[in-house]
């Protein structure tokens, strides 16, 4: 079972973005583009039925691609397309540099001109910039981390914790 904690939960903001039935127990992962443990992390989740609000915590010095892999999901999602890029960068880590952006981007129909100018943009980056403060404020210290109600459980989730969350 993974390490859980108790500490107070952060709250919803209009920044995150959800996936899942609003009836279904909500959780928040924070979690990166370029960890595998966040790909495992994404598989587990995706077939349960929670809801899952997802941020970022992405740290440059430990991943270097973190930080613009998270800006062009965020620019997809100033498109809708936030959950398409998120689903395909983790369906395909070993292609994230910019020619495969590109390409994801061109094949979920995305503005490319819009896309680039909102990735590089700054309110982009100040928006990752603040969820991996915000993170780091409420106690995160690894990715994936997974948060339901006051349960923090850093590290991919195993099939006990799911059971317990949807239980």
């Amino acid at each position: 079972m993974s390490d859980l904690r108790s500490a107070p939960a952060p709250g919803l903001s209009d920044a995150d973005h959800l996936r899942g039935d609003p009836a279904w127990p909500l959780v928040i992962l924070y979690a990166d583009f370029t960890c595998p443990r966040c790909a495992l992390a994404h598989e587990r989740l995706r077939g349960a039925p929670l809801r899952v609000a997802f941020r970022h915590f992405a740290i440059a010095a430990k991943h270097p691609r973190a930080v613009p892999l998270a800006c062009a999901v965020e620019a997809a999602g100033r498109q809708g397309r936030f959950w398409e890029l998120h689903d395909a960068l983790f369906a395909d880590p070993a292609h994230t540099d910019d020619p495969h952006l590109w390409a994801h981007a061109g094949a979920l129909r995305l503005d490319l001109e819009r896309f680039e100018r909102d990735r590089r943009s700054q309110a982009v980056a100040e928006l990752v910039r603040e969820q991996t403060r915000a993170g780091m404020r409420a106690g995160v210290a690894v990715t994936p981390t997974l948060i339901a109600g006051g349960t923090f459980a850093p590290g991919p989730p195993d099939a006990e914790l799911i059971a317990r969350l949807t239980g």
